[in-house]
């Protein structure tokens, strides 16, 4: 009883033994020092042109995500950087922003190992800045609830409780649905830069498509009705940045072209 009792003590000492070295080796590592430089503008003095600023990170001390280096930056150097941030997973679409040209989620950036370039941080581009990273979204919300996205009936379900749907109809909805409405696309979109107030731009006309072609949804005419003038669709030329920069490898540019067909064949 005795021998078969001595390892079960002893290995939690050589995993405490194993992490203290494992630690003191990370903290004999050379500082990893990158440079962040981040958009900063604050509206309390507009008189200030907005500029950017340099931080430095160790990226040893870091978490691998550029969310991961702006709350440290925050918490540890610049209390005043303001940024939106939730889930952290991909979920939730609060941390777009512009990170190194490209429109993106920091929480699914990874930060580029190379300490020799900087990291520059905007927010999205061609949209009004309440502050820092944190750009204004209150037209991009307006527009998404302009197609009524929701399901809209006249009869009641057949058996009284739920609107049934087949697996092929349901298929359909796969690449539509899991759109969070991040406006990664949208403000990647030249045509959404010059027409945004009429152009309802790449995430929103994903969202129409998806109501669209849903099966259980009895005002498809209706939806199509407010999609048929020159702006509101027509504005998009296929340039595909939305599909490029999409962080949840969606395709809103295929969705804006089936509801192109579905209106030429109406």
């Amino acid at each position: 009883m005795i021998r078969s009792i001595i390892p079960i003590i002893r290995q939690p000492q050589q995993l405490q033994f194993g992490l203290r070295a494992l630690a003191t080796a990370a903290a004999q590592q050379s500082p990893r020092l990158k440079k962040f430089q981040i958009y900063r503008w604050n509206p309390d003095t507009p008189e200030v042109q907005p500029k950017l600023q340099t931080y430095e990170v160790d990226l040893n001390n870091c978490g691998p995500m550029v969310l991961d280096a702006l709350l440290k930056i925050k918490n540890e150097q610049d209390p005043t950087l303001t940024l939106r941030r939730s889930c952290r997973e991909g979920i939730c679409g609060s941390c777009a922003m512009n990170i190194g040209g490209r429109n993106t989620l920091a929480c699914l950036c990874r930060i580029e190992p190379d300490t020799s370039k900087d990291l520059k941080v905007y927010p999205l581009p061609h949209m009004f800045v309440v502050k820092d990273l944190v750009p204004d979204l209150t037209h991009f919300y307006k527009q998404y609830k302009s197609i009524q996205p929701y399901l809209q009936r006249d009869t009641n379900p057949a058996d009284g409780r739920e609107n049934l749907q087949s697996i092929e109809d349901r298929a359909k909805l796969d690449g539509l649905y899991e759109c969070i409405l991040c406006a990664c696309c949208s403000t990647s979109c030249a045509s959404y830069w010059w027409n945004q107030q009429q152009y309802l731009g790449p995430a929103v006309l994903m969202q129409a498509y998806r109501w669209l072609i849903d099966s259980r949804d009895e005002y498809t005419s209706n939806r199509k009705v407010m999609l048929q003038n020159s702006m509101s669709l027509y504005r998009c030329h296929t340039i595909m940045n939305c599909t490029r920069t999409c962080p949840k490898g969606l395709n809103p540019g295929k969705a804006i072209a089936e509801i192109k067909r579905l209106l030429a064949f109406d």
